[in-house]
């Protein structure tokens, strides 16, 4: 009777890694936002967009090969509606050549790579992988910002190059704030599921090391986002798990700012001037406001279906009053001095409205709201499911009285902070820039759990285990 040869290391890495194969395509997409942006490509594609592309073409021969139902209905409707009103935006935009350009990034970003990445993850560990890659992009950029800092070799604020920027330049001083703090969000949602001790303490130590690279980075926009994922994050795992964290970070914050001095004059005024926004505010804030009224003032023109892709500038000035500046001074990391022109009104949502009209707005707001409430409920079932099983699905972790979680739910919190991230933010930002195709990247994630993860959704059925999962099933 032959014997059963031993499993070595390197045949588990191997395993490991032919389960991870089809997710790997999307894994490359987060890696290539790390080389650095070529100068004055701010605002154009790049590698990671090219790699995006492929991650369809991926998807789409996969599809083709399994010969099976691509989506489920539920996830059909919530990424194919917003075609609607964005082909009806295309169309009636006044110039057709920035009309079809706009729909392009528009499809890029919120309807053909979310689905490819909704396809190409079949279970929880293609998922954590992903949060682990966001971990290690926002690990890699913060570095980079925080030595920009200490050097002075950073983008220019208060006339002191000494904003942390990473490699995407003082064109687009979002892009790291944005990958920094999917980091932190997706290390916070690690941190609290269940799984290895060295793991959950490996990411709270990432979490906290990511902490520097955003406060430097003077987004007010990223702060304010991180701030509530994270407290919705640790109030979805738990009330006295989110005191003692609270507890812990306020601690951490003494130590940096008021002990260390971590940058702590140019920090106190950038948090000072979140609150002013009505007494006395900077003139970014000014600017802010302004084209916030000038993309109301669109819409009501132009209710139903907006002024079409990318007509905000061209409306721009029709609309805005006198107080609206000529542009932003971009200076620094390698970046001469020159005025940057406001060209959207840095928020999402009236920038879809603008430019959309109602249409375009509810189609594409109707399927995050969705996305929210089927990542909201996963949670749920993942604790109905161990509940029932009668501490079957149960695993050692921090916080509660018991001391033991669900399993999934590290998953369920970084899908779920993942996207509250993002729905804050939006009210400050909008899409733009190298860091836009992440934003793909977490729709794709967020749709998974929310609308294909059969242990989360039943009958959903359309995610197969993947080879790593069926492997170990046949060893036991």
């Amino acid at each position: 009777m032959s014997q059963a040869l031993p499993v070595t290391p390197l045949d588990t890495a191997a395993a490991a890694l032919r389960g991870a194969l089809p997710v790997l395509p999307v894994v490359a997409v987060i890696a290539l936002l790390g080389l650095p942006v070529a100068p004055g490509g701010e605002g154009g594609a790049n590698a990671a967009d090219a790699m995006s592309g492929l991650v369809v073409l991926c998807c789409a021969v996969r599809l083709v090969r399994a010969r099976r139902r691509p989506l489920p209905v539920t996830a059909a409707l919530v990424l194919g509606l917003p075609v609607v009103g964005i082909s009806l935006s295309a169309a009636g935009a006044a110039d057709p050549g920035a009309g079809f350009t706009g729909l392009a990034r528009y499809l890029q970003i919120f309807v053909l790579v979310p689905a490819a990445v909704l396809l190409l993850v079949r279970d929880r560990r293609d998922l954590r992988l992903l949060a682990w890659s966001f971990v290690a992009l926002a690990l890699w950029q913060g570095a980079i910002g925080v030595r920009q800092y200490v050097t002075g070799t950073g983008a220019s604020y208060q006339g002191e190059d000494v904003r942390a920027v990473g490699t995407f330049g003082a064109g687009d001083v979002m892009g790291m704030a944005t990958v920094v703090a999917f980091g932190v969000v997706c290390a916070v949602g690690l941190a609290l599921g269940a799984g290895e001790a060295r793991r959950r303490s490996a990411a709270v130590v990432c979490a906290l090391a990511l902490l520097p690279p955003l406060a430097l980075s003077f987004s007010r926009g990223a702060w304010i986002a991180t701030a509530l994922a994270c407290g919705a994050q640790l109030v979805l795992a738990g009330l006295r798990r989110a005191a003692r964290t609270v507890a812990v970070l306020a601690a951490a914050g003494v130590v940096l700012v008021g002990g260390l001095g971590v940058g702590s004059a140019m920090l106190q005024e950038r948090v000072t001037s979140i609150t002013q926004v009505t007494d006395a505010p900077d003139q970014s804030v000014t600017d802010r406001y302004t084209m916030w009224a000038a993309a109301t003032d669109m819409w009501r023109e132009h209710p139903l279906t907006g002024v079409g892709l990318k007509g905000f500038p061209e409306y721009r000035d029709g609309h805005a009053s006198l107080a609206l500046s000529s542009g932003s001074d971009i200076a620094g990391a390698g970046s001469a001095y020159h005025k940057q022109a406001l060209l959207s009104p840095h928020n999402m949502y009236l920038l879809v409205l603008s430019e959309q009209g109602l249409v375009g707005l509810l189609a594409l707001a109707g399927g995050w709201l969705v996305l929210l409430v089927g990542a909201l409920r996963g949670l749920v079932r993942v604790r109905r499911a161990a509940r029932d099983a009668g501490g079957a699905g149960l695993a050692e972790g921090p916080g509660s009285v018991t001391g033991r979680v669900p399993r999934g739910t590290d998953c369920a919190l970084v899908a779920c902070g993942l996207l509250v991230w993002q729905l804050v933010d939006f009210l400050y930002a909008d899409i733009g820039g190298p860091s836009t195709v992440l934003t793909a990247v977490v729709l794709g994630v967020v749709g998974w759990w929310a609308l294909m993860d059969p242990s989360a959704t039943p009958g959903a059925g359309a995610s197969a285990p993947s080879p790593a999962v069926r492997e170990e099933a046949a060893t036991r």
